[in-house]
């Protein structure tokens, strides 16, 4: 028994992280020993939860008239508390509750869930519960003040409840990617590894998740019962080994239509890329399918090359590159019985670990995109699925960069369909010499001044928030190591799981003066000092939020904004940057900095990785860590990683918290500054009459503007203003400017591809482009163009071919005789049609709904087939827009309309 009472009525029992979470739960109420003794509350510490010791708990229930037994998952101490106090003396017997109020479990209806057993229980949960408990017999202003502000609390965590979550995703680069999608038609079933993440990422052909070692198990049993005539299942080659090769097995015996894809990674990369336990390899893999009876087994490969010697390989193995992956799978489902996909790709993670160490091959060969041929379509993320690829805001709308610190040289983005993308042979990527040079308190920031080390006398409690992979756990330990250096008590919580893969991680870390003083791990709600949020998504979280409190926690905040991994499947996802940013502000009484820390740590240190020892470096500069410098750099040196960099990355933080204007000088130096002022309609009519003028000739500006202008005078004559006019000058633009061949060799020519390549890329390096002609390019088995790389002697043909721009649309126009540069020409006739119809009918109630359809172009990105599917989606939406916009009817009206005039049919 912890505490007592001699006139006691509520006893709790825990056992322990409950207890801890108890403890914490009582500190936060504000009950200690004395207040627990006075208002007649008893707690009891289980140490051995099985069996429940019966004597003491009756000791410990005497004159109680209730327990409380506070326990996560199922109700193990509460169902033997119940049977060793079921038949004692009514009297003495107490009620007891935990998972539910005293109505119980076991009536109809049953009882309010208290504790529930979905999930572990947040301090904040238990305080609720004890304090409802307490107030059934005694009334206190502090417990109520506290209460008070769980409830303001939670108003303001509503707000966070539409901040976009951060799921898991494969990594950059993840085989993953290519080996988890199935063709049109068809379906996979999931099992144990990192490709269950499929079920969330393609959902809609990756189905039904089992335990280890029962892969395809399920369809064994559905198959005699399903119309469907075939399905894949996924399996690890880790679990593959520990078991999965005995659900081969009993598919094959069971004679069902299956083909299972044994996914060779080369290491268990869920739990952190650990080698397969025992021997194995693709051979003896294929050797033991072949034993086992599989009627046909195909060898997929990142490198074919491999296996140019057989002799190891069965003989009914086939082997295909996988870019053939698709068509394999095609083949594979029309074969009866069982059948066998290795898929053999090295997991991503592990290719750029061993690269570090010199242990696998890191090709000289890097990806970039040209921005300006770039339609912003997607088609990359699309194929790859990758996480590296991200949005580049422009003035000619979003178009796509290369991450090019987190890629990881899969190349799988390649095979978007757009001429936009390089490949860079030889040479390095530019990294600043700053951040090596001056690293030292000699250079000419001289010695920057201590900040004063706030008091840890209570808990000083740390929420650290990023994205999994990028080494947030790292800053957890490292704060961990420094004050075990100290002599301080540390508690530090991961809170990963899965979410290690680009998914929302953060670290509780708790730092006291003696570990005596940490109870519970987890930082209660509002009992944060610091919010290290390292990924801003991530810090604006309900579970981030939940933590914050007016006048006690401090934020820093890194703002770069990192889509999730979802805009690889989602080209026009939006980053809320400024309802985030808002939103911790609240939520901290803008006792917040700001800062963009990955641009500032990537262009000194020459790689983002570098941005979460930064931002420790500038949170200790604040003033916001209870630790010494020489602590956190002595744990940076036992670490053993990177030691010097690491170093030099908190260094530069500690400056950039100093003088910030000062380190984005040095960091990005000679750097015009750039001041967007609002867009007005004459600045943009003038830029773009100037790019229509460079694309083509005055002339076809010329009838750019003259169109432009009648919109306007249109507009205006109804006083308007001028956003109807805004949307047609950018989209009649867009659409006046195609990206034919000639104009794709204009923007490879015109001297700015040149110069930001250069920005990226140093040393002696060699371009190669990939490409798809359509006049000469083969086609695949879906009828679709096949791209193919050409020399950097393509430079020289652009800046011929770019200086017969001229011929675009005239009798000797080559290119132009191709259905999609006819399609093209006709939408600039249909546009300017569509827009002279909605003139005619203009009017305030319709002036939104006309501005929808102008900006319907936007929508219309991609080349060849990714654009025709792109059009026929656009098309579909415009004939319905102008069947309202006809009928004068907003499109909520509308709706309510057809489905009242249905439901009169």
């Amino acid at each position: 028994m912890m505490i007592d009472s001699p006139k006691a009525r509520l006893g709790i029992i825990a056992s322990g992280k409950s207890y801890l979470d108890v403890l914490e739960a009582l500190s936060e109420l504000g009950i200690d020993e004395d207040f627990a003794a006075e208002i007649g509350l008893r707690l009891f510490k289980v140490s051995m939860p099985w069996p429940l010791e019966p004597e003491g708990v009756r000791e410990f229930a005497q004159g109680l008239d209730e327990i409380l037994v506070v326990e996560e998952k199922r109700q193990m101490v509460e169902y033997q508390l119940k049977e060793q106090l079921y038949n004692w003396r009514d009297d003495v017997r107490p009620r007891v509750i935990g998972k539910f109020d005293e109505k119980g479990e076991w009536v109809a209806p049953r009882g309010e869930w208290l504790l529930t057993s979905k999930a572990d229980f947040s301090v904040a949960q238990i305080a609720r519960v004890i304090a409802a408990r307490i107030a059934r017999f005694h009334t206190s202003d502090l417990i109520k003040a506290r209460l008070a502000f769980l409830d303001a609390k939670d108003a303001v965590l509503n707000k966070a409840i539409s901040t976009p979550p951060r799921p898991a995703y494969y990594c950059s680069g993840c085989p993953h990617n290519t080996s988890t999608k199935v063709p049109e038609g068809s379906f996979a079933l999931a099992g144990i590894g990192c490709h269950v993440m499929a079920t969330a990422i393609y959902p809609e052909f990756n189905k039904l998740t089992t335990h280890m070692g029962g892969e395809g198990g399920p369809w064994i049993g559905q198959a005699p019962f399903s119309q469907v005539p075939h399905v894949f299942a996924n399996l690890g080659d880790g679990t593959y080994f520990h078991s999965g090769y005995l659900a081969i097995r009993a598919a094959v015996a069971a004679n069902v239509n299956m083909t299972y894809k044994i996914l060779y990674n080369d290491a268990v990369a869920m739990t952190g890329g650990q080698p397969v336990d025992g021997t194995t390899s693709v051979p003896m893999i294929a050797q033991q399918m072949a034993a086992e009876g599989i009627k046909r087994i195909a060898l997929v490969s990142e490198d074919v090359s491999r296996y140019s010697d057989r002799s190891n390989l069965p003989g009914l193995v086939t082997i295909h590159d996988r870019k053939d992956m698709d068509a394999v799978q095609r083949d594979m489902r029309e074969v009866p019985g069982v059948t066998v996909i290795i898929y053999d790709q090295t997991c991503a993670a592990e290719k750029r670990r061993r690269r570090k160490k010199g242990e696998y091959p890191d090709p000289d060969q890097r990806l970039f995109i040209n921005e300006a041929v770039c339609e912003g379509c997607g088609d990359c993320g699309v194929q790859s699925n990758c996480t590296s690829i991200l949005p580049l805001e422009t003035e000619f709308g979003r178009k796509r960069a290369i991450d090019q610190s987190s890629c990881n040289k899969d190349y799988s983005c390649v095979k978007g369909f757009c001429p936009s993308f390089v490949t860079v042979s030889g040479g390095k990527l530019k990294k600043s010499k700053t951040g090596v040079i001056k690293k030292d308190s000699a250079d000419d920031f001289g010695v920057l001044p201590e900040p004063a080390i706030p008091s840890c006398d209570t808990p000083f409690n740390i929420l650290i928030n990023g994205i999994g992979g990028t080494g947030v756990i790292t800053i957890g330990a490292l704060m961990g190591m420094a004050a075990h250096l100290e002599g301080k008590g540390a508690s530090v919580l991961d809170m990963t799981g899965m979410s290690q893969k680009n998914g929302s991680v953060t670290s509780h870390v708790r730092i006291a003066r003696t570990p005596q003083a940490i109870r519970a791990q987890r930082i209660a709600t509002g009992e944060a000092d610091l919010i290290l949020g390292c990924d801003m998504l991530t810090a604006g979280s309900h579970d981030a939020i939940s933590k914050m409190r007016p006048g006690r926690t401090a934020a820093v905040v890194n703002v770069h904004q990192q889509p999730p991994g979802q805009f690889a499947k989602n080209p026009d996802w939006q980053f809320p940057f400024e309802e985030v940013k808002a939103l911790i502000g609240e939520s901290v009484d803008q006792q917040a900095d700001f800062i963009d820390a990955t641009r500032l740590a990537t262009a000194l240190m020459g790689d983002s990785i570098a941005t979460n020892l930064f931002m420790l470096g500038y949170a200790y500069q604040r003033g916001e860590l209870p630790l010494t410098e020489a602590a956190l750099l002595r744990a940076i040196e036992m670490n053993g990683v990177a030691i010097e960099s690491n170093k030099t990355s908190f260094l530069w933080g500690r400056r950039a918290a100093v003088d910030l204007a000062r380190v984005e000088r040095i960091a990005v130096p000679a750097q015009p500054v750039v001041i967007r002022m609002p867009e007005t309609l004459d600045k943009l009519i003038k830029r773009r009459v100037a790019f229509l003028t460079d694309y083509q000739d005055a002339a076809y500006a010329d009838s750019f503007a003259r169109f432009v202008e009648q919109v306007r005078e249109k507009e205006a004559a109804l006083n308007l203003g001028d956003k109807l006019t805004m949307a047609v000058a950018r989209n009649l633009s867009k659409l006046m400017a195609y990206k034919d061949e000639y104009e794709v060799a204009r923007l490879y020519t015109d001297g700015r591809f040149m110069e930001q390549l250069k920005q990226q890329f140093e040393g002696d390096f060699s371009l190669s482009f990939n490409l798809a002609p359509p006049l000469f390019s083969k086609k695949d088995a879906q009828g679709r163009l096949v791209k193919a790389k050409y020399g950097s002697w393509m430079m020289s043909a652009f800046k011929l071919l770019a200086k017969f721009k001229g011929l675009r649309g005239g009798s000797f126009d080559v290119f132009g005789y191709t259905e999609e540069r006819k399609t093209e020409r006709r939408l600039i006739a249909e546009y300017r049609d569509t827009v002279t119809s909605l003139l005619d009918g203009l009017s305030v109630d319709k002036l939104a709904l006309a501005i929808e359809i102008a900006q319907l172009p936007e929508q219309i990105r991609g080349y060849g087939h990714v654009k025709d599917k792109a059009l026929a989606q656009v098309r579909g939406k415009q004939d319905e827009m102008l069947t309202r916009y006809a009928a004068a009817v907003p499109a909520g009206l509308a709706q309510k309309v057809n489905v009242a005039s249905i439901a009169a049919a």
